[in-house]
């Protein structure tokens, strides 16, 4: 008999094509392979954005590579799993190829779901209380329309090569002392800015159970108050984290190949 579907799962940050990643296609199939160990489980998985390091979709071209991921989330939403995408703020320019090519639903900003009887409030969370005015500024800029038709001028040859270098410098930029590519680390309760936004939307939206954010690429799951919980999903460069919800219970957990069970 099959196992009846009742996991979701949540992941962010993959950062898929990352030049500064130097084992990029080992990074892509651990990946898969995880999606592969979850597909007999899955009723659901929200990709909370970041998923690719770049991403600029033209009417008629995508960027090279991906393959065997999109192969996978072809492969899971044809089985009727729910495959839901946020873009974030290294793949916000999204056209229609995700959700006609490869059945995945696409949320552009926050969203406030039901899922399985608990509310969740799902983003990738970049804007979300951000006070880095560079970073705003930027922001700013890359969600401008105005921006993306000058940028869909270019021919995809140099446009897709100049949005990885500025991911790559991007990502190198926040290179630590370790190596890792993570970025900053964990600020502290009092110092973050998801944090502290979840807490203010909290007073006005009491009924909120979970806050479930990508972006800042630590691993985080705190509480609130007795019925509330905010959560950071890590990434999938250095922890290869993930949240899985079943009802009842919520974890927050690592893939390792051939130890864990998702």
């Amino acid at each position: 008999m099959t196992e009846p579907r009742k996991h979701v799962y949540f992941l962010s940050d993959a950062h898929l094509g990352c030049l500064a990643i130097e084992h990029r296609r080992t990074q892509e199939r651990r990946l898969v392979h995880f999606l592969d160990s979850i597909k007999n489980k899955a009723r659901a998985i929200y990709l909370l954005g970041d998923i690719f390091d770049f991403w600029y979709e033209y009417k008629m071209v995508v960027p090279k590579g991906y393959t065997r991921f999109f192969g996978k989330i072809a492969e899971m939403t044809d089985m009727g799993i729910e495959v839901h995408f946020f873009p974030g703020n290294h793949d916000w320019w999204c056209g229609d190829y995700f959700e006609k090519e490869c059945g995945m639903t696409l949320h552009y900003g926050a969203q406030v779901l039901d899922i399985m009887g608990q509310e969740f409030y799902l983003a990738h969370g970049d804007g979300l209380g951000e006070t880095d005015k560079k970073f705003v500024f930027l922001r700013k800029l890359f969600h401008s329309s105005f921006l993306r038709s000058c940028f869909n001028c270019l021919h995809p040859r140099w446009a897709i090569d100049f949005g990885l270098q500025w991911a790559k410098k991007s990502r190198l930029n926040h290179q630590y002392e370790d190596g890792s590519l993570s970025g900053e680390p964990y600020k502290g309760e009092k110092n973050e800015f998801l944090i502290i936004f979840a807490k203010d939307y909290l007073k006005a939206h009491p009924t909120i159970n979970f806050f479930m954010f990508g972006h800042r690429h630590f691993m985080l799951d705190l509480m609130l108050t007795r019925s509330s919980r905010v959560l950071v999903l890590g990434d999938w460069i250095t922890h290869y984290s993930y949240a899985v919800w079943d009802g009842e219970h919520m974890m927050l957990d690592q893939y390792l190949e051939g130890e864990t069970q998702p």
